[in-house]
């Protein structure tokens, strides 16, 4: 059979640890033997981006917006442990953080659903998309220890040098400070994706944060997304059928637990964080969730919801047999191909993601999984794979397809 051709390339990102060698064996298994793969490849491994002092990261972001798709593998992002254990120069930031900056996007997380691997919530019918604004927060924060006392201010120069200043703090004793921030462009980014999306996709829209305590902060978000829904988005959402509304961030997470999904759930940065873990892990796995980053300019970038399996890493540098679940890294791939192909209007790669994520799916089905989906699945009778295997036995059922 003949490769499928590509005419513009992707911009590959690969990364650490487990999901790093799951990456390989996607590639040589299940997109080499297929498709003539184009990338620009960058090597976002945690020992690379030291030795760039991170320079690799802001390339990688700067070559996803020029070829407009670009797909991650999952990377470390350093803690004090990981200082030591790979000798870095000093603490680089997220990957995922730098890139999120660099493209001004939002993302949006939805879980794979396959029959046999029930919602822990039992009335969740459809899937929840979490909406998680990509700029901004603890994510670009700026952080003090106090030393002991004295006072902890908030400070803004404008440039025509007037301030305004506030007191966080007057501290009698060791303590912390942590400053924050966001911009006006960002959030109207981030509120405009989210209502196309909605459009697109024919969902209700939520959108949640905690106003009533950030008066100015969360505040701000509320009203930002209110303003340009009103003008822009009312009439296109009554047309389409579908609802807008804000709600505290403590009243969607008990109403979430209510509702029968299929709508997508809009969070600030570190709220989407946490509420796509929660929401990716009650509808089965970690491993099971779709992530794309959307730029207002059009750019995609497609990763796995995950982290890079440290775990199972080591495990595997012992020589011992891991089950790695990789269908999220395989659907960020196919996202991404699919995303591609739509671009160039090249309709066998738009097929060929297509065929392989029904590969994927009807592996799972059919009763042969990883280890993280045997322990939760209503199947009887199944068949627990290894990494390779799992991977092998998708390339068994896309090829008869």
């Amino acid at each position: 059979m003949e490769k499928i051709k590509m005419s513009t390339p992707l911009v590959e990102m690969d990364g650490d640890e487990m999901t790093r060698i799951l990456w390989k064996m996607i590639k040589e298994e299940l997109l080499l033997p297929y498709i003539d793969l184009k990338t620009e490849y960058y090597d976002l491994g945690l020992e690379y981006r030291n030795e760039t002092n991170d320079q690799v990261t802001i390339d990688s972001a700067e070559a996803t917006k020029k070829y407009g798709v670009a797909v991650k593998c999952a990377t470390i992002t350093p803690n004090a442990a990981r200082m030591s254990e790979y000798h870095l120069k000093e603490m680089w930031k997220s990957p995922n953080g730098t890139i999120r900056a660099a493209l001004d996007g939002t993302v949006f997380r939805t879980p794979i659903v396959v029959k046999g691997i029930e919602p822990c919530v039992k009335n969740w019918e459809k899937p929840i998309t979490l909406a998680r604004h990509a700029y901004g927060d603890v994510y670009k924060n700026t952080e003090i220890r106090v030393p002991g006392a004295g006072t902890a201010e908030l400070v803004f120069t404008a440039q025509d040098g007037t301030q305004i200043r506030e007191t966080i703090h007057q501290f009698t004793g060791a303590g912390i400070i942590q400053g924050i921030h966001n911009t006006d462009k960002s959030i109207e980014s981030f509120a405009k994706a989210c209502f196309n999306y909605a459009l697109d996709t024919k969902q209700d829209l939520w959108f949640a944060t905690k106003d009533t305590i950030s008066k100015k902060y969360d505040h701000h978000f509320k009203d930002i997304f209110q303003d340009i829904y009103e003008k822009e988005y009312e009439e296109k959402f009554k047309a389409a059928g579908i609802e807008y509304f804000y709600t505290l961030i403590d009243d969607a997470v008990a109403r979430v637990m209510k509702a029968r999904g299929g709508f997508i759930w809009a969070c600030k940065n570190y709220d989407g964080d946490v509420m796509s873990d929660m929401v990716s892990s009650a509808f089965g796995s970690l491993a099971m969730m779709t992530s794309v980053l959307v730029s207002p300019s059009g750019v995609y970038e497609y990763e796995a919801a995950h982290g890079t399996v440290q775990r199972h890493y080591y495990k595997h540098l012992k020589g011992e047999e891991t089950s790695t679940n990789s269908v999220a890294t395989i659907f960020a791939w196919t996202g991404a191909l699919r995303k591609r192909g739509e671009l160039d209007r090249n309709q066998e790669l738009t097929a060929f993601a297509d065929r392989l994520e029904k590969a994927v799916i009807q592996t799972i089905e059919s009763g042969k999984m990883t280890k993280d989906l045997a322990l939760i699945t209503s199947l009887k009778d199944v068949t627990v794979l290894n990494s390779g295997d799992f991977i092998r036995a998708v390339r068994e059922t896309f090829d008869s397809l």
